[in-house]
C-alpha cells in the first residue's frame, strides 16, 4: 500500500511559478512509476507528466513540455512537478499517482490532490 498527500498548491498569476511536491509513505517507494495528473472544472482527467522509479525516463504531455520539470527523491519518499511560465489554462487540481508495474498507467494509487489557480 502507497499513501500520497499533494502539496505546493496555490495561486500565482500568469507567467509565475510552483512546484508541486507528493509525500509517499511506504518503504518502497523507490520502486514505484509515479505521475502527475490535473482537472479543470468541467473537464475530464488529464495525463501531465510521468517518472518511472529510477527517474530516468520522463514523459510529459504536449501543452507543458518545456515548462513542467518532474523529478523525485527515493530518499525522501518525494515526487516534484516544477511548473514554470505558468498559463491560465493550467489552472486545475493536481493529483499524483503511483504504480509498481506501469510506467504510464494504469495507477493503483492517487492522492487527494491540490488546487492550482493561474490568473491572468
Amino acid at each position: 500500500q502507497v499513501q500520497l498527500v499533494e502539496s505546493g498548491g496555490g495561486l500565482v498569476q500568469a507567467g509565475g511559478s510552483l512546484r508541486l511536491s507528493c509525500a509517499a509513505s511506504g518503504r518502497t517507494f523507490s520502486r514505484y512509476a509515479m505521475a502527475w495528473f490535473r482537472q479543470a472544472p468541467g473537464k475530464e482527467r488529464e495525463f501531465v507528466s510521468a517518472i518511472t522509479w529510477s527517474g530516468g525516463s520522463t514523459k510529459y504531455t504536449d501543452s507543458v513540455k518545456g515548462r513542467f520539470t518532474i523529478s523525485r527523491d527515493n530518499a525522501k519518499n518525494t515526487v516534484y512537478l516544477q511548473m514554470n511560465s505558468l498559463k491560465p489554462e493550467d489552472t486545475a487540481v493536481y493529483y499524483c499517482a503511483a504504480d509498481r508495474v506501469n510506467f504510464l498507467g494504469p495507477y493503483d494509487y492517487w492522492g487527494q490532490g491540490t488546487q492550482v489557480t493561474v490568473s491572468s
